[in-house]
């Protein structure tokens, strides 16, 4: 491939990465039509790809593609209309021609995502809709990629998100963020769904790379909005409580993989390139939670919790002086919180590491003869580690083994590889060990 052709499209998928929310939110609030926003935004990105190459690529990407998107939904909308909608079609023209590049520094236009958001958490949709509509239109995960996050197939998700666009449309449910009164009953969705995006940016579910960052800077950026919506209101200390959350994790970034794009374990990364102005503000937003928390009558909420559980990791001046027993207590809190098989591997984990692995494989293998967490591949990974740490090789390989097989990116894969690989070799040396011991009497004997 040419290298002008490869810088287009390396291009094209960072402008993909941060401007389609935008630009589609942006598409959405003018014209009301969810599959026209997102039909135009895909023509943007189609042209881009055919015209960068050739032309160069624009010196301000996201007005290039915002311009052609307006285009796009202008002809559209202008071939569609017909006499009957006309005053109606001609008024959302003007506003589409109104858009100019200065859309992309407007504060309004910034807002726009946030409107989505919430738009698609509207209470008249179902949760799991709520959740799988955002993901796909402000996070911009493909179906497929949201699919395999619910456990179902593409084709189910796919009319999820149909019947979802439908449910706005027909129930002409307003594209805004709601009064005060009003945002309580959303406000749990709309977290949920800007963890659900950072976790995705922190930790991809699919491709090459182990994280998608674009997504964790734009999931924070968004956190940081709704905690300025929420200053007041009872919702407020949870809020701060995942921004906390997101910022202890997001301070490890540059950590998490090495010079190659190898996976670097917690355990194992350098503490001094963690982003420490982060951390600090982390903590300080833990504390802001816990005090508004207090002056509310609120009890900690599961960000909250987790908040405080990366807070002890983070905080630790190595990985040893970890408080592995409150890690285990809070986790124990979480599970009445938030209850989940996933919950209770992590919590296994901690009481692994404060209790001795003995210890935390039990609670693992019971977790795994559940079922709960089939295809879940941090099980087997965990499993793993813990024989390998009591000595037992050949019961680790098999387990690093079908962890690499459900490992859903690359980075991982070479990693659960790499450990492996060390661990057949230790298998291979105590076998050989053992066979040396039974053989050396003979030899004795013989002389």
């Amino acid at each position: 491939m040419a290298p002008g052709l490869t810088d287009a499209r390396t291009a094209v998928e960072a402008a993909s990465a941060e401007e389609t929310a935008r630009i589609t939110a942006t598409l959405i609030r003018v014209t009301g039509d969810w599959s026209l926003a997102e039909d135009c935004v895909q023509d943007a990105f189609a042209k881009a790809l055919v015209d960068w190459p050739e032309h160069g690529i624009p010196r301000n990407p996201g007005a290039w593609l915002t311009t052609v998107a307006r285009n796009r939904a202008i002809d559209r909308m202008r071939s569609a209309a017909s006499e009957k909608r006309a005053v109606r079609e001609l008024a959302i023209i003007a506003q589409l021609e109104s858009l100019d590049e200065a859309i992309t520094s407007d504060p309004a236009a910034e807002d726009d995502r946030l409107r989505l958001i919430f738009t698609c958490c509207h209470p008249a949709l179902p949760l799991d809709g709520r959740v799988a509509l955002t993901l796909r239109t402000v996070a911009g995960l493909t179906t497929g990629e949201i699919a395999r996050a619910f456990l179902v197939s593409e084709a189910t998700m796919s009319k999820r998100l149909v019947r979802a666009r439908a449910k706005i449309r027909d129930a002409g449910i307003p594209y805004r963020v709601p009064p005060p009164e009003l945002r309580a009953e959303r406000t749990s969705g709309v977290l949920a769904v800007l963890y659900l995006m950072f976790n995705e940016g922190y930790s991809a579910t699919g491709g090459e790379s182990l994280s998608r960052e674009p997504l964790a800077r734009e999931a924070i950026r968004l956190n940081r909005l709704l905690v300025s919506l929420l200053a007041g209101s009872p919702q407020e200390p949870e809020a701060v409580g995942l921004l906390a959350l997101m910022l202890f994790h997001h301070a490890r970034r540059r950590s998490r993989t090495d010079a190659a794009g190898d996976l670097v374990t917690l355990e194992e990364q350098n503490r001094e390139s963690w982003d420490h102005a982060e951390i600090a503000e982390a903590v300080a937003l833990l504390a802001l939670a816990e005090r508004l928390g207090i002056s509310r009558r609120s009890r900690p909420g599961s960000y909250r919790v987790q908040a405080a559980i990366a807070a002890c990791h983070m905080t630790a001046s190595n990985s040893g002086n970890t408080d592995f027993a409150r890690v285990a207590l809070l986790y124990d809190s979480l599970a009445q919180i938030a209850p989940s098989p996933v919950v209770e591997l992590n919590r296994a984990v901690a009481v692994a590491m404060s209790q001795g692995p003995e210890a935390g494989l039990a609670l693992i293998e019971q977790l795994d003869r559940t079922r709960s967490l089939a295809g879940y591949y941090l099980l087997p990974a965990a499993k793993a580690d813990l024989l390998r740490r009591l000595g037992r090789s050949s019961e680790a390989r098999d387990e690093y083994q079908r962890a690499r097989e459900l490992a859903p990116s690359e980075a991982e894969r070479r990693y659960l590889g790499k450990r492996l690989a060390e661990t057949s070799s230790a298998s291979s040396s105590l076998s050989e060990a053992k066979r040396n011991s039974r053989t050396t009497p003979a030899v004795k004997e013989q002389k």
